[in-house]
C-alpha cells in the first residue's frame, strides 16, 4: 500500500488478534487500527493489569451476524479473524460456527467490496485437509473437512473467492495450528497444553496414541504472514489467492511434538495412550508455495524457542494450575460458562443484550 493504512481487524480480542494489533503498530507504522469483537473472551487475560487493545485507535463491539456495514468505507484493509475457533466448540455450537465463521464474514466481505475496501484477508486452517493421508497437502490437494469448524474454512474459502476481483483482494490463509504465548493465551492448543501440563503437572499427557500429523505456527508469525497479505499487490497472488501457512520445519506428529516439549524440560514424562481411538484429522501440508510467494514474511520462530517463550510467559504469571483444562484458559469453559449464566443463548447471541 502506498499511504498508511486503515485496517479493521474483525476478532481481534482473542489469542491471536492482541498480538497481530501489535505487529501491525510496528510494521506499518501510521496505519488506523481498529478492532471489532463481541468481547466473549475479552477477560482471558495473562496479565488482568495489562489490556492490549490500549494500542488501537479505535475497539467497536459487535456480533458479526449484526455487522454495521456502514463503516466499512472507512477502511482500506480488513482482516477476519472473528470464528468459533476450534472443534469442540464447533461440534457443541454447529449453527453458531456455520453462522459466524463462513455466512456472516462472507457477507462483511460482500458489503467492504461494495464499500471499496481493497483487500480481504480471512484467517482459515490447514484442518480443511482432515484426515489427509501420507503425502504432504499442497494448496490443489482435495480438501476433507472432518468437522464443523473445518467445513466452516472450506465453504467460506469457496463464497469469497467468487467475491474477489481486481479492485478487492482476497487471501484466504490455511494457517497451521497456532501456537505460542499472547496476552489472551489459549491452552486449548496443542502445544501450549503440551508446556502448561508439563510445567504444572510435570507430565506430558498424549490423549491420542501420537500418531496424527500437525504442521504448527507461531502467533507472531501467523502476525507476519497477515502483514503481508494485506500489503501484497494484484501481481503477487493474484485476485483471490489461498496459500498453505506456515513452514515445511513445522510438520510433527503429536508424539514427536510432546518428545519435543519434554527434551526443553530435561526429559520429563511423556504419556502416550496406545489404546486411543484412532484420531482421523491427520494432515502434513506442503508450505513451499507461501515460501515463494512471501520470502520476506516466513516464519522466524523455532519449536525451541517456542516452548522457552511460553514456559518463560507462564512463570511470570505464576502460573501454576495443574487443573487448567477447566479454566478460562480453554475456550469452550468460557462459553459454557456464559450459557450457565444466562449471558448467551445457545446459538452465542447476548441475551441481556438483545433481549432474545
Amino acid at each position: 500500500m502506498d499511504k498508511a493504512p486503515r485496517i479493521l481487524i474483525i476478532g481481534n480480542m482473542g489469542y491471536i488478534g492482541p498480538v497481530l494489533a501489535a505487529h501491525l503498530r510496528f510494521a506499518l507504522p501510521g496505519c488506523r487500527l481498529v478492532g471489532f469483537d463481541a468481547g466473549l473472551f475479552a477477560g482471558c487475560l495473562m496479565d488482568p493489569t495489562y489490556f492490549p487493545e490500549r494500542i488501537l485507535d479505535q475497539q467497536i463491539f459487535g456480533d458479526v451476524r449484526e455487522f454495521p456495514a456502514r463503516i466499512l468505507s472507512d477502511f482500506d484493509a480488513i482482516v477476519a479473524l472473528a470464528a468459533v475457533s476450534n472443534d469442540p466448540m464447533g461440534a457443541r455450537f454447529e449453527e453458531a460456527t456455520a453462522k459466524i465463521n463462513c455466512d456472516a464474514i462472507v457477507e462483511i466481505a460482500r458489503a467492504a467490496r461494495g464499500a471499496g475496501v481493497r483487500s480481504f484477508v480471512f484467517a482459515s486452517s490447514c484442518s480443511v485437509y482432515g484426515e489427509g493421508g501420507g503425502d504432504a497437502k499442497t494448496e490443489h490437494s482435495d480438501v476433507n473437512p472432518l468437522t464443523a469448524y473445518a467445513r466452516s474454512k472450506v465453504d467460506a474459502e469457496k463464497r469469497l473467492a467468487d467475491l474477489a476481483d481486481k479492485n478487492f483482494l482476497v487471501t484466504c490463509l490455511r494457517f497451521a495450528t497456532a501456537c505460542g504465548w499472547s496476552p489472551r493465551l489459549r491452552l486449548d492448543l496443542v502445544l501450549n497444553d503440551f508446556v502448561a501440563s508439563a510445567l504444572t503437572n510435570g507430565k506430558i499427557q498424549i490423549l491420542s496414541d501420537g500418531s496424527p500429523w500437525r504442521p504448527l505456527i507461531h502467533v507472531r508469525d501467523m502476525s507476519r504472514a497477515i502483514e503481508w497479505a494485506l500489503c501484497r499487490s494484484r501481481t503477487n497472488g493474484g485476485d483471490f489467492a489461498v496459500l498453505n501457512t506456515g513452514s515445511n520445519e513445522w510438520n510433527f506428529t503429536i508424539r514427536e511434538l510432546g518428545m519435543a516439549v519434554a527434551k526443553e524440560l530435561d526429559g520429563i514424562e511423556v504419556s502416550i495412550n496406545p489404546d486411543a481411538s484412532p484420531d482421523k484429522r491427520s494432515y502434513r501440508v506442503d508450505f513451499s508455495r507461501f515460501a515463494e510467494i512471501a520470502p520476506h514474511h516466513q516464519p522466524a520462530m523455532t519449536p525451541s524457542a517456542t516452548v522457552k517463550e511460553l514456559l518463560a510467559g507462564l512463570r511470570s504469571c505464576g502460573f501454576s494450575d495443574s487443573g487448567f483444562r477447566s479454566s478460562h484458559l480453554i475456550r469452550l469453559n468460557v462459553l459454557s460458562r456464559a450459557l450457565e449464566r444466562g449471558d448467551l443463548d445457545k446459538n452465542l447471541f447476548p441475551l441481556q443484550a438483545s433481549g432474545r
